[in-house]
Parts: structure tokens; sequence; C-alpha cells
């Protein structure tokens, strides 16, 4: 196969150092996220240079943050000294700045039905972002606004499909009744305005730039798993893994599963054969779908298969979003020197994919296969030596920790739970360790508005029934209600114990009255009253998955804040050791903002200054493999770091990186392996369901798994167990002379870093955030 790789491209490509490309479609790599979007942009320009008038079909979301933000920072510091400097090293030294206002838009996708002005509608992010962020001409573009998609007798979509929810069959079956024959009528005006979108596409020659993201089922625009490879433009439901996705800007799974997308399909993106279609992934959560969808033969199975017949479609990729693929495999085991860490990967591997224990191994298996026949020395001692390195690791796990301080981590609320709770438990029940918990944001985005409304009813119905007593006391509302926060919490939790779900809710019920109390500045039972009615009224106006006012954002905080306070009760730590730092950068934006330092990293600082902590746990997340929060926070923590090494001497502080639902470590990866119990198994599903109120009817899910959070922390837990078993075999556990292995069916992964070690993975990082401003 030949490979067509422009100068941007090359330029990249030489960076890689990618040895060879056996891939269906091409792919290049870089470093991490932010400069992802770098190679997206400089890309991007170099085409809009040669394609003054093209057609374009740009993403919406997450991940084009940073193509958007080096879009506009290039242009505009074009002939500055950084712009030149920029430009030369990626091979557009010679090339003239180009006018985007010639370009042809293409929008890719959107939910419908949705009102345009809705800050989660794609029409809205596409005319902020691109129309207006770009300088495009909207007259030459093609856009999907729901309000102009004609319906029968001229109604609005609302007065159609009032509950949002689209019959498709009605496409197929008799209308029964006057509002399903209406809804017939427009089901089949959206269709044909699809086909006349259709149209509109090739009438321009069709796409001659996409840029797109990958989906966890391998969907590019809204064309799931299971799309016709020839598909056009149509009106369609989607899939779980889509709609968990979509969870988040919509506003819960609720909303998602019910809203049906209009897209481009896949025949139209490849209608034209020149077009240069480029899919962007970041982080190691989307590896295995990465390599289905660049290695595999073209299938329905997997949507971007099709880019095979494009002679310009590319891959663009972070490490960890390529660390699946074959040449990736290759490389690490071809290249560099041979470790120990290599052997360990290569044989645990090897006894995960032929299900085969360690003990049965025979040397001349390993002689047969791809990578363990590259273990220098390989001989009938090797697997022994990998077994008694990973047991050595998992000792490492069991060791007792005392006299420590430790400052656990967490992006959001939830997060050192899901990532580690039973090695913090096992902490916590050493009474000489001094143990705090820091949660960076405020987690408010992971609150619904219905949630909040059916709590300010309850406290409603409460305070009318006199049943939150505290307000009466004469100085409650002067600055009484600042105290006894943690009384709100044993209140609930002896609510738990007694199984009496109205003493649950007076608990938090207290809380939401302190909140508001704090919040509004209220100063009766009278206002408490009217401002219960006024928020309940603000909600009840406005849209899931729109923006809260501040206050309301504070409010829906305070409840995550009550949540994380409750779980970690359950082993005796006080309110006052769970710092809440609600970071500024968090605003619920579309893009998070990078963090600043006086804003951002001087109260983790100030935090680590107090507290001296020996150990601090993180979510290890350089590249965004979940919420895009987490290696922002990562970067603000280390900052932090590195300004506290400045005063004190730090090398004796560990780093112990943790990782959660969104991706994991391989265990060769890692320096510590937790056992996990079935009894501690059972007390994080209690605790989780028990405790994270807003989060246990799993409203913004995983696409891994239709439940809770912690459902899916279990099961990760248990693969990997059973990943070590394979190798170990099931002897090691069932007749070891400890019991606590012995009660082992779970395992955490965990690595353990110097704050030089750290310090150095979140360099390359930082650097390339800092960059934007070029």
């Amino acid at each position: 196969m030949k490979l067509n790789f422009s100068k941007v491209e090359q330029a990249f490509l030489e960076e890689a150092r990618i040895k060879e490309i056996s891939t269906q479609i091409p792919y290049i790599t870089v470093e991490n996220f932010p400069k992802l979007g770098l190679f997206t942009a400089l890309r991007f320009i170099e085409w809009a240079a040669e394609n003054p008038n093209g057609v374009i079909s740009l993403p919406t979301g997450k991940t084009p943050e940073y193509f958007i933000k080096y879009t506009q920072s290039i242009l505009k510091n074009w002939d500055k000294k950084s712009g030149k400097e920029i430009r030369a090293k990626y091979g557009l030294a010679d090339i003239k700045k180009p006018d985007l206002s010639g370009l042809h838009f293409v929008q890719i996708d959107e939910f419908y039905p949705i009102n345009p002005e809705q800050h989660n509608s794609f029409y809205n992010y596409v005319i902020k972002y691109y129309i207006e962020g770009f300088g495009l001409d909207i007259n030459n573009a093609l856009l999907i606004n729901s309000d102009k998609i004609p319906l029968a007798d001229g109604k609005s979509y609302s007065e159609v499909y009032p509950d949002y929810k689209i019959d498709l069959s009605l496409r197929y079956r008799e209308a029964k009744t006057h509002t399903e024959r209406l809804q017939q009528e427009s089901l089949l005006m959206i269709d044909d305005w699809c086909v006349d979108y259709e149209q509109k596409i090739r009438d321009k020659g069709g796409i001659g730039f996409f840029l797109g993201g990958i989906g966890p089922d391998g969907h590019i625009a809204f064309n799931t798993r299971g799309s016709d490879l020839h598909s056009t433009t149509r009106l369609t439901p989607t899939n779980f893994e889509t709609q968990a996705v979509a969870a988040g800007d919509l506003g819960g799974i609720e909303l998602s599963k019910n809203r049906l997308v209009i897209t481009i399909g896949l025949g139209t993106i490849t209608y034209n054969p020149d077009a240069v279609a480029i899919i962007f992934a970041a982080g190691e959560a989307k590896a295995d779908i990465v390599k289905a969808s660049i290695e595999s033969e073209p299938t329905t199975k997997y949507p971007a298969t099709v880019l095979q017949k494009l002679k310009n479609s590319k891959f663009y990729l972070t490490h960890g979003a390529a660390v699946a693929l074959k040449d990736t495999i290759d490389d690490f085991y071809n290249l560099g020197t041979w470790t120990h860490q290599k052997t360990e990967r290569a044989i645990i591997d090897y006894c995960s994919k032929n299900k085969k224990y360690g003990d049965w191994i025979e040397v001349d298996d390993l002689k047969k296969d791809q990578y363990c026949k590259l273990i220098p020395g390989l001989n009938e001692d090797t697997v022994q030596s990998v077994i008694d390195s990973i047991k050595a690791k998992i000792d490492k796990g069991m060791a007792l920790e005392k006299n420590e301080t430790i400052c656990h981590t967490g992006p959001h609320h939830d997060d050192v739970m899901l990532g580690m709770m039973p090695y913090v438990t096992r902490q916590l029940r050493e009474a000489n360790n001094n143990i705090h918990f820091s949660i960076l944001t405020s987690g408010f985005t992971a609150v619904t508005n219905s949630f909040i409304i059916e709590l300010l009813n309850d406290t409603k119905r409460f305070l009318g029934r006199g049943m939150i007593q505290m307000v009466n006391y004469p100085d409650f509302f002067e600055d009484g209600y600042k105290y006894k926060w943690d009384k709100d919490v044993y209140h609930y939790l002896d609510g738990v114990a007694a199984t009496d779900i109205r003493e649950k809710k007076r608990g938090v019920c207290h809380r939401i009255v302190r909140g508001i109390v704090s919040i509004w500045g209220i100063k009766n039972v009278e206002d408490l009253r009217d401002t219960l009615n006024e928020i309940n009224s603000v909600l009840r106006s406005s849209y899931d998955g729109g923006k809260n006012p501040p206050k309301i954002q504070k409010l829906k905080g305070l409840v995550r804040e009550f949540e994380e306070e409750l779980v970690w009760a359950h082993f005796g730590v006080q309110v006052k050791n769970v710092n809440h730092m609600k970071l500024g950068f968090y605003k619920g934006d579309v893009f998070t903002e990078n963090p600043e330092l006086k804003r951002d990293v001087e109260p983790i600082l100030n935090q680590l200054r107090k507290l001296k902590p020996t150990k601090i746990s993180l979510a290890m997340d350089p590249e965004g493999s979940g919420p895009d929060t987490h290696y922002k926070v990562l970067q603000a923590i280390a900052a932090a770091v590195k300004e506290w090494g400045k005063e004190e001497d730090l090398s004796d502080l560990k780093i112990i990186g943790y990782r959660n639902v969104w991706f994991r470590f391989h265990p060769a990866d890692v320096e510590t392996i937790f056992p996990v119990s079935l009894n501690a198994l059972a007390i994080l599903d209690k605790s989780f369901t028990d405790c994270y109120l807003s989060q246990v009817n799993a409203s913004f899910p995983s696409y891994q798994l239709d439940g809770k959070f912690s459902d899916l922390t279990q099961k990760i837990w248990v693969e990997q167990h059973k990943q070590i078993q394979y190798l170990l075999g099931k002897d090691y556990y069932y007749q070891n002379s400890h019991p606590w292995l012995r009660a082992t069916h779970g395992l955490v992964y965990m690595r353990e870093l110097t704050v030089s070690e750290f310090l150095k993975e979140a360099r390359e990082l930082e650097s390339m955030m800092e960059g934007i401003a070029i």
C-alpha cells in the first residue's frame, strides 16, 4: 500500500519515529492530548491554504479542544516569531496565511429534536467555535437546525413531538390516531430533509476535509456499529455506548436513550475520493477500538473501516490510543533495551491469551510465541522469575503502612473510591495514620436537575412538618448553620444502619438547608421556603444538560461533597479531613479551562504545606482517557508538588497513581498490586449505593456497563484478578497460608513513583498546555 503524507504529516511522522505501518489505514502518533490538537490544527491549516474554497466537516465535543485553540492561536500569531518557528518546524514556513472565510462548512450531526439555542446543541457549538471562532461565512454553511426542518401542517417539533420521542416504526406501519398521522407525515418530511441535505453536500463535490473523533463502539459521526458502509444522511437511533457518551451533553442517560440523531452517513464522508479524512483519538480507553478500526478489513462492525477506500485517510493518535496496535506492541518488544517489565508483559499476556496457568507452561511453548521467544536467556526459570516479581508486587500491596500522613486526591468525588477503596480502607484502619482526602473539583455537572428538584421537595415537606428543628435555633441563620456538619453525616448513616429511608432523607435535607443558607445568605425560615421555591422554579424552567446559574452549581457541588463525606465517615473520617477544593478552572463549560498558578495551583500547594504528606495519591490519566478534568488536575497537582519541592526535601515523598473505570494499568506497568476480598467488594457496593445518592441511578454511566460505577469497578478488579490468576494459579490463592489471600477475588493495580519520576511524566503535557499561546 502506497502511503500519502502531507508535509505536516511527514514532519510529525519523523518525530514519531514509527518504523513500519502495517495497518489498513495509516496512522501517526504524538505524545499527548494537547499535541494531538497541534497536529490536527497544522494539518487543517495546510489543507485550507491549498483549498481556500474547499468543503470542510469538523467535530463537536471535547476532543477538538486543542485543535480549535491551536488553529486560532497559529493564525493569530502567523507572522510573529513564535508563529514562524512552529510553522517552520512542521513544514509550513513557505505557505501563505489561509483565509478561512471562503471555506464551505458541513455540520456532521445533531440530536433531534433539540433547541438550537441550547449550549448543548451541536448547532450552537458549530456557530460558536467554527462559524464565529474560525471566521467562516455562515452563508457557505450547511447546518442542522431543528427549528428549520419543516414538519406537518407547519407545526414545530415541540407540537408534533411534545415528549421529544419519535417512533421510527411509523415509517413502516399504519398510523392509528390523529397524533400518529401527524407524526408519521412529519417523520417522512424529516427523511426528505435529510435526503436534500445529502444532495446539497454532493452538489458541493462532497466533503474535502473531514475531521472526527471515534466513539467507544467505533462510531464516526453518529454512524454506530452496524451502520451501512454506504449510508447517507438520515434520522437514526443510537446504541447504548453512544447514549452513555451523549448523556453528559443531554443531562443524563434517561434523556439520551430516547433522543434520536441526524447524522451524515459513511457514504457521505467517503463520497469524494480525494477527501482528507482524519480520525483523532487520545488515551488508552480508545486503544482497543482504534486497533479494531484500522487493523480490520471493511466491516459494519467497525464503521471507521470504511475510510480504507480513501487514499488520504489517516488516524492521528496519542501513544495511549495506539498502545494496542500490533505495530506498537512489536516496537515495544523489538526496540530498545530488554527489561524485566517486557518479560512480565510477555508472560502475563501469554497466560491470558492461551488461558494457561504459569506452572503449566513449557519452554517450548514460549519459543513458539511471537514475543516470548524474544526474551533473552529464555529457559525453565523465566516464568518463575515473573511469578516471583508479581508475588513481590502483591507483598508490597499487603505491607502494613504505619505513621504515614497521606493525602488522597481525586479529580471528582468518587474517583478515589472507584480507584482504590480497599487500599484506602486498610490505611484507615491503622489509627496512627493521618489520612486526608482532597477532591479538586466541584463535580456539579454529575448531578441532574431532577435529582435536586426531588431533594428540594423533600426539604420543603420536612420543613412543613417541623422535622428540621435546627432552623428554630435562635442563632441558626446568623452562624449556627456553620457548625455540626458532621452531625448531618452521622444522622444519615444512622438511617443507613437502621435501613430507615426517611431518616436518610432527613440527613440529606439538613445538609441542603445548611447549603442554601450559606450560598444564598438566608436570614429566616420564610426566606428559606421562598428560596426553595425559587430554585425549584429555575430548575423546572431549565433544559436538561444546560449550564446552571453559579449558586445552583454550588448547591449541586454541595451534594457531591456530602456524598464523599458519607463514604469516608464509614471509617470514622471527619468532615474536616475531607477537603473540597473546588478549583476555579472547573466551571461546567464545554472546554474546561487550563489550571492557573494563582487560582488552581496555590490552593493545592497550601494544602501540601499544611499537611506535609508522606504519600500523595492521584488519578494517573495524562492523556485524558476519562473526563478532561483528569489530566488537568494531574497538571495542577504536579505544579504544586514542583513548587513545594523548592521549599522541602521531597526525596522520601511517594506518589501513588491509581486508575478507575475509565482505563486500566497492565500489571507489568505497576509497582504495587493490592488484593481485594469479597468483603471489600461488598463494602464498595454497599457504600456506593448508600452514599453516592446522585450517582446510584447511573444517569452518567460508563459506556462499558449500563449500571452503577461500583458494579463496573468490581468487574474490572475481578478481571484483573483473573489476569494474575492465570499466571499464579488458583491454588496460590485458595491454598495460601495467609487468610487475606485465601479471601482474595479481585486486585487493584497501582503505580508508586518518586517525585522526580512523577514530574518527568507530567512535564511533557505541561509544556504542551503552556504552548497554546505560542
